[in-house]
């Protein structure tokens, strides 16, 4: 029973590990089965997608193959670009490095301009504090006047006469700076000893505008003290003749522009005071007027020097003309002489002498004498004839008629019939 029962189990068991054995390898075929044909569908996936990325590879091939040809082109035809890139290029380094010198030259030149500005500045300060003086200010600006009469043009003829003493109608004496010799014998006063003491303290360090202001004020008011001190002393009077005013100069435009703006009847009343204010750009204008003028009256008296050599010149052709004539008339008359003499030859003696050849006196053949047949030339310009149809000249000439003169036509109508010429 118990073996049999064993058996039993036994088939039993092995039965069952039979079919669980089958079970076991039937699972293993139908998952392997599985995962085969999901490798399949995963390959043909992967194929697939390769197969497309094939093709959009062959056509990036496609396209890169078309976009190497035309970068190749644009190459070529950019190559003249890339050359004058080049060329820019190479011409921006050099200009580069000469921005880079002239960067330096400039700073180098700011450098010595910011020097000559602080020498300048003290030196202007130095100015300033010398010009503070009367005696140095009136030096300067008489040379500011003189400088200014250099560059008119007035130098070179010396028309002008630093210095100058005079009298005037009051029996005082006036010591002028310049007098400038017009046209005519005429002078024209010019003083250069306005003051600046004010102008220059307004322009000092550390002026605030209200000092400045009142600078100018006092400025405009010691110029107006001024031109009424020249109206007084009337130059004009003194250096006869002369325009009856006298030019006050200023030694810069800044100095009298300042005066003006701060007193603007300054001008009005200098003009009734009869004193011109001028900088020295009015007054050099007003000098080369004046030396223009002085050469259009030199070309006026070098043209009445040429009128007076011509006309006297014209007179002395006259005189030429009549002596000329009379030449010609004595000419004529000569010819006249010798012609009768010819025919007095021709008609009196060659022939008694021609029958002694005749008779065989003598062998020799007497020559012919032939008359002269060219007469002086008429004068026929009216220089020299002009007078010669007068009368009487301004010298007291008579009229000399050369058409009476003797023609050579008539001094012998027939030398062979023995006619004698007139």
């Amino acid at each position: 029973m118990d073996i049999t029962t064993l058996l039993v189990g036994l088939v039993i068991g092995a039965a069952l590990g039979a079919a669980l054995a089958w079970g076991y390898a039937r699972g293993s075929v139908l998952s392997a089965r599985t995962e085969a044909v999901l490798g399949a569908a995963s390959a043909r996936e992967e194929l697939a997608a390769a197969t497309s990325e094939r093709d959009v590879l062959r056509a990036r091939v496609v396209d890169l193959e078309a976009t190497v040809a035309d970068d190749a082109q644009t190459a070529a035809a950019l190559r003249p670009v890339q050359d004058a890139l080049a060329r820019v290029s190479t011409q921006v380094q050099t200009l580069e490095r000469d921005r880079v010198d002239q960067f330096a030259g400039v700073r180098d030149a700011l450098v010595r301009l910011e020097e000559s500005t602080a020498t300048v500045g003290r030196e202007t300060q130095s100015l300033a504090g010398s010009l503070r003086v009367s005696s140095v200010r009136g030096q300067w600006g008489e040379t500011q006047l003189r400088r200014v009469l250099e560059v008119s043009g007035m130098l070179p003829r010396c028309d002008f006469e630093e210095q100058a003493r005079g009298t005037n109608t009051a029996g005082e004496g006036v010591n002028p700076d310049v007098v400038v010799r017009l046209p005519g014998e005429k002078q024209l006063v010019i003083d250069a000893k306005a003051p600046m003491s004010d102008w220059l303290a307004a322009h000092g360090e550390d002026v605030s505008d209200e000092q400045r202001a009142a600078a100018l004020s006092r400025h405009a008011k010691a110029l107006r003290s001024h031109v009424r001190t020249l109206a007084a002393k009337e130059y004009w009077t003194a250096f006869e003749p002369s325009p009856e005013m006298v030019v006050c100069f200023v030694p810069t435009d800044a100095t009298l522009a300042a005066a003006l703006s701060a007193d603007p009847s300054l001008h009005e009343e200098a003009m009734r005071e009869r004193v011109v204010l001028t900088s020295p750009a009015t007054l050099l204008a007003l000098l080369r007027t004046i030396a223009y003028t002085w050469q259009q009256d030199a070309l006026t008296r070098s043209a009445q020097e040429l009128l007076d050599v011509g006309r006297e010149l014209y007179q002395r052709l006259g005189t030429l003309g009549d002596r000329t004539s009379a030449m010609g008339k004595s000419l004529a008359r000569s010819v006249e002489a010798y012609n009768a003499l010819v025919g007095t030859l021709e008609s009196r003696v060659f022939v008694s002498a021609r029958r002694m050849t005749d008779i065989g006196l003598s062998t020799d053949a007497i020559a012919e004498l032939e008359p002269v047949e060219t007469a002086p030339r008429a004068l026929s310009a009216p220089e020299l004839v002009e007078e010669l149809d007068l009368a009487a000249g301004p010298h007291g000439r008579p009229e000399l008629d050369l058409d009476q003169r003797p023609q050579p036509d008539d001094r012998f109508s027939a030398r062979a019939s023995g006619t004698p010429g007139r």
